[in-house]
């Protein structure tokens, strides 16, 4: 049976035979499905998280949607618009 890989940019599954392969000189090895996410992460320097089309992203964007859903929310302030005084006349 072939491994299944998967792309180290955007998350998705390679198929066998396709995609590209990237092994840096320490010797860790990208996988990458297409051009697009092998232009994005080596030469444009983008991180997954940030780009809004990655499984990272995603991921990323649900987990604070839940953290904001557990927060309190807040109070309105007891504090009302401006003080308005009368002004005395002399």
């Amino acid at each position: 049976m072939v491994d299944q890989k998967v792309c180290s940019f955007c998350g998705e599954s390679i198929e066998p035979g396709t995609g590209k392969m990237y092994v840096k000189k320490d010797g860790t090895v990208y996988n990458y499905c297409t051009m697009k996410c092998y232009k994005n992460m080596v030469v444009l320097g983008r991180v997954p998280r940030t780009t809004t089309w990655t499984k990272a992203y995603a991921k990323e964007k649900d987990a604070r949607l839940r953290s904001e859903e557990h927060k309190k929310p807040r109070k309105a302030s007891r504090r009302g618009g401006r003080i308005r005084r009368r002004i005395e006349q002399e």
